[in-house]
């Protein structure tokens, strides 16, 4: 197994654990057996469709957009996150 390499910059950090954790899952698939491999393969199809799924499409962009300006040029009203939370308490 590697050396795993502490860094103090975060950023730096989620890059090692990622290489880290990268080189760990080749380690299992150079030595898998077919029913490991088969499973690997059907969580990355799964994820695939899931990062499909989870697209905005450009009609729902326009809407994001939309609704930025109007909380930018105040014709919609906005709450602090204290009012939701006291909103919340009350409707519970």
């Amino acid at each position: 197994m590697e050396e795993k390499w502490y860094l103090y910059n975060k950023k730096k950090e989620i890059i090692m654990a990622t290489i880290d954790l990268r080189n760990t899952v080749k380690e299992y698939i150079n030595t898998a057996d077919i029913r490991l491999l088969k499973m690997i393969k059907a969580l990355a199809e799964s994820y695939q469709n899931d990062e499909q799924e989870l697209r905005l499409s450009e009609e729902q962009y326009q809407m994001i957009d939309k609704r930025r300006k109007a909380h930018l040029t105040g014709e919609s009203k906005s709450f602090t996150w204290e009012q939701v939370k006291q909103n919340a308490r009350k409707a519970g």
